[in-house]
């Protein structure tokens, strides 16, 4: 799952809590940052880069700790094959 960030939507901009877990391509040319949108289309200017690595993990594009908060948009995309 190269190409792909985990991203938090925080309850508030500022140390609040993770509300939402959000898949985000990474920016064009291969780089490691996260591009402007998630894969449900949300802006990613106010949201956490999050440390988990979905390419260090085959099996699990989002960190198992938040499985309860992920966005339903984004894991629709992230399960197609």
């Amino acid at each position: 799952m190269s190409g792909i960030v985990v991203v938090y939507e925080l309850d508030h901009p500022v140390a609040g809590s993770v509300h939402r877990v959000h898949a985000a391509p990474t920016t064009p040319g291969g780089g490691s940052e996260r591009g402007p949108r998630t894969m449900c289309g949300k802006d990613t200017f106010a949201m956490e880069t999050a440390d988990w690595k979905p390419a260090d993990h085959p099996d699990a594009w989002c960190p198992p700790e938040y499985a309860d908060a992920v966005c339903p948009g984004c894991e629709a995309v992230m399960g197609e094959d």
